[in-house]
């Protein structure tokens, strides 16, 4: 995989969760509609599959709720790192 990232903003209405399936439906969309095939989307599409499949979401969301409860900005880059899918936290 390249060196890809997504970014996926959670909300107070929609956790993080929501937001890479929602994402991931949308990926996989284009990627259904698009010929030639586009090698990009599919791997965009595996490292949010990777993501899904792999992540402790409640975990996630005690990490980030209550930045959003103060009305912070949050955002998840999500990217490839030896083989797994990691991310970082960024709150602004």
């Amino acid at each position: 995989m390249k060196r890809i990232s997504i970014e996926l903003k959670p909300k107070l209405s929609s956790c993080i969760e929501t937001e890479a399936k929602q994402e991931y439906e949308r990926t996989l969309h284009l990627l259904l509609r698009k010929r030639p095939l586009d090698e990009a989307l599919g791997e965009r599409l595996e490292l949010l599959r990777l993501f899904l499949e792999s992540t402790d979401f409640s975990y996630l969301r005690s990490q980030y709720e209550g930045y959003l409860a103060e009305d912070k900005e949050v955002t998840f880059l999500i990217y490839p790192e030896e083989g797994k899918v990691t991310y970082k936290l960024i709150v602004k």
